[in-house]
């Protein structure tokens, strides 16, 4: 796989835009060392790699966030420097990022027309006619919210539909969507999918960045693989397939499936969970969990999963029901609480709920453990040398990918950042972990580390509960799985029976029963 395949002939005779030898060094390590791309107009093309390959960072040279070290840019055939951001949107170029930018507290026509040239009437803007303008884009796209709704008010899909009419507006002819289904539900993922092919078919070339390999096999016209800094492969739709993919993402061909040793529960239940509710999103759900052992918890965007793991972990309050730990009556009225019995969360936005992004990696794999690294009870001080040690076991443990214990967190792969917070967890040993989307985000070879690592935690005893959106995940991970609709178990899966088509099939099996009794 070191070659390159051919370029279609269209590509190669008329692209919009072209990089070619792109590279680019921070603090002496490398993040790109050769990146080339070429993508002719309307074309959806998708770029993937594990994290670290380079992808963002030859995704912020394109932006104009960072100047490349070597390399050139071309546009319609004519060289530029994308000097600024600036610059960018002035070429035409618009970056949709997975934390989508937008003013919360303004309206999504402000959001829509920040930084663009607004109509005036007497000196005033002239908002009104503005909206006459927007409109019908908006509506193109799909926005279904008023124009003067404040941002804060709409959902993750909705904010999309707003970059992408925003996008629009500035009359882009090149749109980058950087992760763009990790929080969306089915429904909405259909959705955007009929945008992107609407925007293909109106000439707008989009590049695609994305982990989940079925929809670069769906969406793309053409696919660029990066991998440690370099274009290692460009496939065109007819040569694509999975295993292809995988093999170029990771170097080698994919090993075959690991068959996990699926335990049975034995003994008595370490968590007994009674008949929880939380309105609206939890209702009378019940079920066992056993030391050693990984549960997963399936279900669609919705469903109530993460409510559900929220009420175990003390961080909402029971509207209904009851919880045991260990035969005990066990009901945490706070996440210290939770933390005191030994249960422990490794929450969906590990970002902006699990970690302090711009604190060293050490710093972050301290907390939890604060009065694991003191001198002594007498001294209540964090020992440095103490930190430390901790900090440089569980990098080597972990393998975490890092400059070192003192560099930020953010600069982390979001693979990596993951193996942080549960290595925090690791060293607190707690006695269940949930951890909720453990691999959003992360590269398929990051996956495998994350699911060796949670196998071994239950292989030492500890009870996981898995909540995953990703049907394929469970089964390769799970001892048992529960799957969620509508704030109820609607179905559980054990051994040869833990199948992706099983899973899916429970997740909408409420709603289709719903609509027969309708019909009837």
């Amino acid at each position: 796989m070191n070659n390159l395949s051919p370029l279609s002939q269209e590509a190669v005779t008329l692209p919009f835009l072209s990089a070619e030898g792109i590279a680019k060094s921070f603090g002496g390590a490398q993040a790109l060392k050769v990146a080339t791309l070429e993508i002719a107009p309307g074309e959806v093309h998708g770029l993937v790699g594990a994290n670290g390959a380079g992808k963002s960072t030859l995704i912020k040279v394109l932006a104009g966030l960072v100047t490349p070290d070597n390399g050139t840019v071309h546009l319609d055939g004519k060289a530029v420097a994308i000097t600024t951001p600036h610059v960018a949107t002035e070429l035409g170029m618009s970056f949709i990022h997975q934390d989508v930018a937008l003013v919360p507290n303004m309206t999504i026509l402000q959001n829509i027309m920040l930084g663009v040239e607004k109509k005036t009437w007497a000196g005033l803007v002239d908002w009104k006619a503005i909206a006459r303008d927007v409109a019908p884009i908006a509506t193109r796209i799909g926005i279904r919210a008023p124009l003067d709704a404040k941002v804060a008010t709409l959902s993750t899909a909705e904010s999309w539909l707003v970059s992408i009419c925003r996008a629009l507006v500035r009359k882009a002819r090149f749109i980058v969507m950087d992760e763009p289904t990790a929080s969306l539900s089915a429904a909405e993922c259909e959705k955007l999918f009929e945008i992107i092919e609407d925007l293909s078919r109106s000439g707008v070339a989009v590049l695609y960045v994305s982990h989940r390999l079925d929809e670069i096999l769906r969406l793309c016209d053409r696919v660029t693989v990066l991998r440690d800094g370099r274009t290692v492969a460009n496939f065109a739709r007819y040569e694509l397939n999975r295993a292809v993919l995988v093999e170029a993402i990771v170097g080698h061909s994919a090993a075959a499936e690991t068959v996990i040793e699926r335990r049975r529960p034995q003994g008595a239940p370490l968590l007994t969970v009674s008949h929880l509710v939380r309105y609206p999103k939890v209702d009378d759900v019940s079920f066992d969990l056993f030391r050693g052992e990984v549960l997963g918890i399936g279900g669609l965007v919705g469903a109530g999963r993460s409510e559900l793991m929220h009420l175990i972990y003390g961080a909402d309050r029971l509207d209904g029901g009851t919880m045991q730990l260990e035969g005990a009556p066990f009901a945490p009225r706070s996440p210290n609480a939770a933390y005191r019995a030994g249960i422990g969360l490794v929450p969906e936005e590990r970002r902006s709920e699990g970690l302090l992004l711009t604190k060293s990696v050490a710093f972050n794999l301290s907390l939890g453990n604060l009065r694991k690294l003191v001198f002594s009870p007498l001294l209540p001080m964090v020992s440095s040398a103490k930190s430390r040690q901790m900090a440089l076991a569980t990098v080597a443990e972990l393998a975490v990918k890092t400059n070192g214990i003192h560099a930020p967190v953010g600069s982390l792969s979001g693979g990596n950042q993951q193996k942080v917070v549960i290595g925090r967890w690791l060293r607190r040993n707690p006695r269940i972990l949930i951890l909720d989307e453990p691999t959003r985000g992360v590269d398929i070879g990051a996956r495998g580390e994350i699911h060796r690592l949670i196998r071994r935690m239950a292989a030492d005893g500890m009870a996981v509960l898995v909540v995953s959106s990703e049907p394929d995940e469970l089964p390769d991970l799970c001892d048992r799985v529960l799957v969620m609709a509508e704030g109820r178990i609607v179905g559980e899966l054990a051994g040869d029976a833990i199948t992706r088509n099983a899973i899916v099939a429970a997740s909408y099996g409420q709603q289709v029963a719903q609509e027969g009794t309708v019909k009837s």
